[in-house]
């Protein structure tokens, strides 16, 4: 069956398959099944209406609304939202029945759900059993971190996306298990590596792309188990170390041009179609363990799924960002996971199952258009208490009048996102102008952050008090506000990082942290598909280097071919 989407125009594809899932995950309410209809929106335009109400990486200061206390939060203070420190929101201090509605059939549901959001309390920051974190969100089980965002089981680690098992490292994007890393994205099982991409066991390399267990290598790329190489020419051991000396003296001074060489290098070097490890009838990129997945993207050991985007241990899923670890039968969700089972349009849930449009949820069930609900309640629409019998019964006619204004079947309306499409995922891979974003209805947020306190304020001008070499950088640096030579933003260098780029002899960033993570983001495809011949042996590919692009692009026997 082939669709327009409404929004973009642009044609798409739904499948018996994908029928036989929307049938599969319909909800059924007093013995009568409420079918799923099938979507209005294309996959990137329903992706692109999730991201926008998650805001995972832009932070502010904000004050609990409850304690008093200064805290670090996601809602900027000018929004109007109540928001609690963690202590607060987690605590006994507050019960979200109290906000509690009765729904009304003379208005939209988004329209009433969007009233319970601006009432009941929001956790300012989401993160779990961390020590010395309070600089991270959507993360658990770290030690040390800041500025660290959708990462686990990391320690002493700064500046990190999508990271997980990582130690002393900076500046990493969907990356894990590494160790003394800077500038790094999707890799695994690396140390000591810098300003490097697509790399697995890997050591003490600079500017590594697609290589696989080499070890003292600088400027090269699609290397596998060497050692000793510059610009992808073999050295002695000798010839290698003396390149080294000459080419770590000349970092601080050429790193615009190391970054631009490294790029050339990239887009003319031979790539795999895709990144599919262990992976059964699946299509996207970076897919470890998985079956029987399609147009999928960073995601291990999951089944049966769809459209999904960094997801973990996840079986019979469509539309669904982040999360899983596990989770099962879920569709157009946001951060739902921890044994989250038929959960439906959805943001912020752990531990939820049999429920739909709920946000900030967790450990519970049977739940309708609800917020803040936590500890083993089920049976509750808009924040208010029902009996079995009557909940069904009531979500049986809700669901009716949804179907009959056109809402039923719709994740939530851009209309009541909580943030700016700015502050969003959605301007990281549909990046728009604020003028672009209002045409299509989108929010944006003008509010700025007030400047970080310093004693001195270093522009892009005067940047040259700063010594290019390092072991000469003052401590004092640490109480100065730099200014991002792309944005204009100022930052501050952290007395670890410090300590980090002077242990390894690395210079100084010029851009901010937002600006570096931008720039890591550049180095990752969209996640799209397009279909493509081998440029070997003309064997049909999906893959998402487009046909337009330098890279040379070989199906999976060639390339292991050529490289081995």
């Amino acid at each position: 069956m082939n669709r327009v989407c409404k929004t973009c125009g642009n044609g798409f594809e739904i499948t018996e398959d994908d029928l036989k899932f929307y049938d599969n995950v319909s909800p059924i309410f007093n013995g009568k099944k409420y079918l799923i209809p099938s979507p209005t929106l294309c996959p990137d335009c329903r992706q692109q209406r999730r991201s926008l109400f998650r805001n995972e990486r832009t932070l502010f200061q904000n004050k609990c609304a409850l304690c008093k206390k200064d805290v670090v939060s996601v809602y900027s203070p000018d929004k109007g939202y109540k928001v609690f420190c963690k202590e607060c929101w987690w605590s006994d201090n507050w019960d979200p029945f109290d906000y509690g509605r009765n729904f009304d059939f003379n208005k939209p549901f988004f329209e009433q759900f969007d009233a319970l959001l601006k009432e009941v309390p929001h956790p300012a920051l989401l993160s779990a059993k961390s020590e010395n974190c309070d600089f991270t969100h959507l993360a658990d089980n770290n030690k040390n971190c800041y500025l660290l965002f959708l990462s686990g089981e990391c320690e002493d680690v700064q500046y990190g996306y999508w990271l997980n098992d990582c130690k002393d490292c900076f500046d990493l994007s969907h990356s894990g298990q590494s160790e003394l890393c800077f500038e790094l994205t999707f890799s695994k099982d690396c140390y000591h590596l810098f300003y490097s991409h697509d790399c697995g066991q890997c050591r003490d390399g600079y500017f590594l792309d697609n290589c696989t267990g080499c070890n003292d290598c600088i400027m090269c790329s699609g290397l596998i188990h060497k050692s000793y190489y510059f610009n992808n020419k073999s050295l002695t051991k000798e010839e290698f170390f003396k390149k080294k000396e000459e080419f770590l003296k000349s970092l601080p001074a050429k790193l615009t041009d190391y970054k631009k060489q490294f790029r050339e290098m990239m887009s003319s070097a031979l790539k795999e179609y895709s990144h599919l490890v262990n992976a059964e009838n699946c299509s996207g990129d970076y897919l470890v363990n998985c079956k029987n997945c399609h147009n999928c993207y960073s995601m291990n050991d999951c089944e049966d799924c769809k459209y999904c985007y960094d997801i973990l241990r996840t079986k019979n899923t469509y539309d669904a960002s982040v999360f899983g670890k596990p989770g099962e039968l879920l569709y157009e969700i946001n951060d739902v996971g921890l044994n989250s089972v038929s959960t439906l349009f959805t943001s912020f849930a752990y531990s939820l199952s049999n429920s739909l449009y709920c946000k900030y949820c967790f450990n519970t069930a049977n739940l309708f258009g609800c917020s803040g609900i936590k500890g083993h309640k089920q049976f509750c629409i808009l924040n208010k208490k029902y009996t079995k019998d009557e909940y069904e019964n009531l979500v049986g006619k809700i669901i009716e009048y949804m179907q009959k204004i056109g809402e039923w079947g719709e994740f939530f309306d851009p209309k009541i996102s909580m943030f700016g499409y700015n502050e969003t995922v959605a301007n990281e891979y549909f990046p728009l102008t604020k003028d672009q974003a209002v045409k299509k209805g989108f929010k944006w947020s003008d509010f700025v952050n007030p400047p970080p306190k310093a004693e001195k304020v270093i522009t892009v001008e005067n940047m040259e008090v700063i010594p290019g070499d390092i072991s000469e950088i003052p401590d004092e640096i640490v109480n100065w506000a730099l200014t991002c030579e792309v944005s204009g933003k100022l930052y501050k260098i952290t007395k670890q990082e410090l300590k980090f780029y002077k242990d390894h002899n690395l210079p100084i960033p010029k851009r901010h942290p937002d600006q570096r993570h931008k720039d890591r983001m550049t180095l990752i495809n969209p996640r799209k598909l397009y279909d493509r011949k081998c440029m070997k042996c003309g064997a049909d590919i999906k893959t998402t280097y487009s046909p337009q692009r330098p890279e040379i692009v070989y199906c999976e026997a060639c390339y292991l071919k050529e490289v081995y």
